[in-house]
C-alpha cells in the first residue's frame, strides 16, 4: 500500500513504454471476466483501458462479492507484460488492487457494452454516468480538437474571446 503511492502514476495510452516496469493506474472498473479459471479486470482511466490479470483472493472476494461494482475507483499497481490478446497488446500482472471510491449500488445504465442501450430521458436523467462511455468520450474529445484548432486559427488572427452568461434570470 505504501508503495503504491510512491510509483508514479501513468496514463493507460503510456502502458507500453514501462514495459516490465512495476506501474501505478488510476481508473474506473469497467468490467471483470472469468475465463478458465484466470480473472480479468478491465481498467479504464480518461484515456483507454487496461486488462489486469488477477488471481488475488482479496480482490477477487471484493469483486466478486458485490463490494466492488462497475465503476468503482480504483488504483492499480502491476508489472507491464506485452500480450498481444490484451486491449492495447499489454496487461498488468500481480495487481495489487486499492479501493478509493467503491460503487455497491447497480448503475441506472450499463456502460461495460460496446453501446449505451437506454431511452432518451434515461440518458438524460444519467448523463454524469452515460457520459463515461468511451464512444460518448470520444465526441466530447472531437468536439474539444475543434474547438482548439477554430480557437487557436481565430487567436492567430488576433481574434478576442467573449465568454457570455448562459444562465440568466427569467422574466
Amino acid at each position: 500500500m505504501g508503495t503504491a503511492k510512491s510509483l508514479p502514476r501513468i496514463r493507460t495510452t503510456e502502458i507500453s513504454a514501462h514495459m516490465g516496469e512495476r506501474v501505478r493506474l488510476l481508473g474506473w472498473i469497467h468490467n471483470l471476466r472469468r475465463l478458465g479459471g484466470v480473472n480479468f479486470l478491465i481498467v479504464r482511466d480518461g484515456w483507454g483501458a487496461v486488462q489486469a490479470v488477477t488471481e488475488e483472493e482479496a480482490t477477487l472476494g471484493l469483486l466478486l462479492g458485490g463490494e466492488l461494482g462497475p465503476e468503482s475507483v480504483v488504483a492499480l499497481e502491476g508489472t507491464v507484460v506485452a500480450e498481444p490478446q490484451a486491449p492495447g497488446g499489454y496487461e498488468l500482472h500481480q495487481p495489487h488492487v486499492e479501493v478509493i471510491t467503491p460503487v455497491r449500488e447497480p448503475l441506472p445504465v450499463v456502460i461495460s457494452k460496446r453501446e449505451v442501450k437506454a431511452t432518451l430521458p434515461n440518458l438524460l436523467d444519467h448523463a454524469v454516468v452515460v457520459n463515461r462511455h468511451p464512444a460518448r468520450r470520444a465526441i466530447f474529445r472531437l468536439a474539444a480538437g475543434a474547438m482548439a484548432a477554430f480557437r487557436a486559427v481565430l487567436s492567430s488572427r488576433g481574434f478576442t474571446e467573449v465568454q457570455t452568461p448562459k444562465i440568466v434570470a427569467s422574466a
